[in-house]
This record gives C-alpha cells, structure tokens and sequence, in this order.
C-alpha cells in the first residue's frame, strides 16, 4: 500500500488586513493605570494578584483596574464585550493593559 501524495500549498492566505504600528511603550508606570483582561482560562486569579504586587514594588503610584470590570473576553458575550473595551478603558484612563494571561 503506498502512502497519499499531497500537492503543497502555502497554508496561510494573503493578508486581507493593513498591519499598523504598535502604540509606543511607557518608559515608567508610575502614577499610571493598568488594566487587566482575562479570558477565565488559565490562572489569571493567581497570577493578576502576583502582577500587581511585583509592579507595585517597582512603580510607585501605580494603580490597576481588576479584570472583573471588564468582563471574561473569550465567552458567549464576546464580541458585545470586546465591542465595549474602548469605551471602558478610556472611562479607567487605562495607560496599559495586560492581556489574557493564559497557557
């Protein structure tokens, strides 16, 4: 019995979106606002915790928005939270996110 033979094809299409540059970082994030999102996947109730006292100790004044305000960002309310997320962080004057800390 011989093994199939397969034509090779490239598996990723063609980008069909423009790639923008990322924001600049943030040099210092004291005095500034992190806020968390999580999926609920992985951890994140241990790990945020960890987060927030190891930047705590580095960055005076720096202060956090819990993930719980924003909602779990992989469920079946997705994409109405997801469509949120620039109002919410923008009322939180977020300077930085952390996002999905998962496996």
């Amino acid at each position: 019995m011989s093994e199939p033979v397969y034509e090779v094809v490239w598996p990723l299409g063609k980008s069909v979106y423009e790639t923008l540059p990322l924001a600049p970082r943030s040099d210092d994030l004291s005095g500034k606002t992190v806020c968390e999102l999580w999926d609920w996947l992985f951890r994140g109730e241990e790990i945020f915790p960890i987060l927030r006292e190891a930047l705590a100790r580095r960055y005076s004044g720096i202060k956090f928005a819990d993930y719980n305000i924003f909602g779990n960002t992989h469920s079946a309310r997705e994409k109405a939270i997801i469509s949120e997320l620039p109002r919410l962080l923008r009322e939180r004057q977020c300077d930085a996110v952390i996002s999905a800390v998962g496996a």
